[in-house]
């Protein structure tokens, strides 16, 4: 079964030639209503907002964006020709020919984005190989089994309070034998951050000469938030203001991992100035100490105006003693 097409723009309803801010508008409305934590349908849900997560990594990366444009019709021919069944994730253990492969369901991105985007064959990195050990004959050479590696997809409502994932491990036979799929519930700390490896002992590529097998490592990688950015453990979420709400001052409410909070701006508030909410952030490790929330200001002008309005704005502009180019 050859790996299928991904139309990243119609996945988030937008045309080819949507701006950046296209793209993040709809990712956003698209993520409010099929986020595992909001979803009617759970399941249904999360595999909705992998599909919505994939196509925002993707679209919303100049390079990556570039990259998947020039696919066309021809994509495959421009990955090398990779047309294999997985779900998820394949990875061969050792050289072509010398031992099977086997399949990894848990990265949280299709075939095709593994095939393209990954770090390896389809998102996986065979990273690591003993070089085995021989005692002076063949019979009792041994060798470790190769260390793999995949990306798996966590949410930030994960990251900050941990979950279980159930990981799907499937081994085709050899000589005749029927394939074999195990089944694992994998456990995803409180805290876990971007870049770091959860272990899964001994479910590697198998030794050889009697080599204990190896070990497979997930690595983490954050889902996209529609409210968040993140750096850290420190969380960013920007406010759109009216011209006058950041000049007189005004309250908002600001969504948090623990309900909305109110933020007061101050009055002389600036385009890009940050207010940090303390402790709302995401976990610093196991420590149990918490990052911060950052509130960005972006300040939005009106696009249309009434007659009343544009008349009222002038006036401002003819009595206000403001003068941002002359200001030091």
């Amino acid at each position: 079964m050859a790996i299928k097409f991904q139309d990243y723009y119609e996945t988030l309803g937008v045309a080819r030639a949507a701006t950046p801010e296209d793209i993040k508008l709809s990712f956003r409305k698209l993520a409010r209503l099929y986020h595992p934590d909001v979803a009617k349908n759970k399941v249904a849900g999360e595999a909705k907002f992998k599909e919505i997560n994939e196509a925002y990594e993707v679209l919303s990366d100049p390079e990556k964006r570039r990259r998947y444009d020039e696919l066309g019709a021809n994509w495959q021919e421009n990955v090398g020709g990779v047309s294999t069944p997985g779900r998820g994730g394949r990875v061969r253990t050792y050289p072509p020919g010398s031992e099977p492969d086997f399949e990894y369901d848990g990265t949280g991105f299709s075939d095709f984005f593994e095939s393209f985007f990954g770090g390896g064959r389809n998102g996986f990195n065979a990273y690591r190989q003993s070089a085995g050990r021989a005692d002076g004959d063949e019979e009792t050479f041994s060798r470790q089994g190769q260390d793999v590696e995949a990306d798996i997809l966590v949410t930030l409502e994960e990251a900050l309070r941990g979950s279980r994932r159930k990981v799907t491990l499937r081994r085709p036979g050899s000589n005749g034998e029927a394939d074999r799929t195990d089944t694992y519930q994998v456990r995803i700390p409180p805290g876990v951050s971007e870049g770091q490896r959860i272990r899964l002992a001994g479910q590697g590529g198998a030794g050889l000469g009697g080599g204990a097998a190896g070990d497979l490592y997930m690595r983490v990688r954050y889902a996209a938030h529609p409210d968040f950015r993140v750096r850290g453990a420190d969380l960013y979420h920007d406010i759109d203001l009216a011209p006058w709400e950041a000049v007189l001052g005004t309250s908002v409410a600001v969504p948090s991992f623990e309900g909305p909070i109110k933020v007061r701006i101050p009055p002389a508030t600036n385009h890009g100035a940050q207010l940090r909410v303390r402790r709302h952030g995401l976990p610093k490790g196991r420590s149990g100490e918490r990052g911060d929330l950052y509130v960005v200001a972006n300040i939005q002008v009106p696009s249309q105006l009434t007659e009343k309005e544009k008349s009222l704005w002038e006036e401002l502009g003819r009595t206000s003693q403001f003068k941002p180019r002359e200001q030091s």
